[in-house]
């Protein structure tokens, strides 16, 4: 589990997290991002990996897969459906993860 407690991102803190997270966005005040890789089993496998991580920050995606797609959105419920810094956090762990499905694959 982080340390930090949940807090809500001002737009301007969330406009420079975003600069150094590309293909994220913002979209229905969450965070989203979709991926794809080669087949079920690599997205299944990536979406194993995304849930101990999420497990560890206590904090947890919404998702859905069809095949090898994945499509995640994060908001944090316990502040009012806000995007908080925990929300940016597991988004820059979720796209490290990627990365490595995709390099290993």
């Amino acid at each position: 589990m982080h340390d930090e407690d949940y807090r809500e991102l001002s737009k301007q803190e969330l406009d420079k997290a975003l600069e150094k997270m590309p293909g994220w966005k913002i979209a229905e005040g969450k965070l989203h991002r979709s991926f794809e890789f080669g087949d079920f089993a690599e997205a299944f496998a990536f979406m194993t990996h995304v849930a101990i991580e999420a497990d560890k920050l206590n904090h947890h995606p919404e998702w859905s897969n069809v095949y090898n797609h994945v499509t995640i959105a994060l908001v944090t419920h316990d502040i009012g459906n806000k995007v908080s810094n925990y929300d940016v956090i597991l988004a820059q762990k979720i796209s490290e993860i990627a990365a490595s499905s995709r390099r290993a694959g």
